[in-house]
């Protein structure tokens, strides 16, 4: 008898304690979808497209003024002198530098000109998520594309407890 009512009590007080424990709540979503279906990524993709455009045009200017330098120099290489060939082939190799120069600086421009258009967007989609997420009474979200995690309770964050654990203030 007694080890019967040691075995209930066991029993409900296991009970208690895994209806008290409540299971983590996830979702999901997908960045790229979300970021697509947003109507300020049109506007950013046409505005970033037209920045771009003006950096390849005046590439293009370049690498038309190379060309030609080029077949000058192979037109009238026989007739030039020594100095005047060592002249031009400077002034071409000077030429494919500064094109060189200038597309890397027109990708670096527009990586950050991305960036910098991109900032507001994401945030907004960041915000929202944040905000889905809390009326939800969701626990975790992820983004099902890339695996990354997007959203996590305040609560869950271990980190005092790591630092604390290590010395670290």
């Amino acid at each position: 008898m007694k080890k019967l009512v040691v075995l209930l009590a066991c029993a409900l007080f296991t009970s208690s304690i895994v209806s008290a424990q409540t299971n983590p709540k996830f979702g999901w979503l997908t960045s790229a979808e979300l970021l697509q279906a947003m109507p300020e990524k049109a506007k950013a993709d046409s505005d970033i497209a037209k920045y771009a455009k003006s950096f390849q045009d005046q590439i293009d200017i370049m690498m038309k003024e190379y060309q030609t330098k080029g077949q000058q120099y192979q037109a009238t290489e026989k007739t030039m002198t020594d100095a005047m060939k060592e002249v031009r082939m400077k002034e071409i190799q000077d030429l494919q530098n500064r094109i060189e120069s200038t597309q890397q600086s027109a990708q670096d421009k527009l990586q950050q000109k991305k960036q910098d258009v991109y900032a507001p967007i994401l945030d907004k989609a960041d915000k929202a998520i944040q905000a889905v997420a809390k009326e939800k009474n969701y626990d975790y979200v992820f983004d099902k594309s890339g695996g990354m995690l997007l959203f996590a309770k305040e609560a869950d964050d271990i980190m005092p407890f790591v630092k604390a654990k290590l010395g670290i203030k």
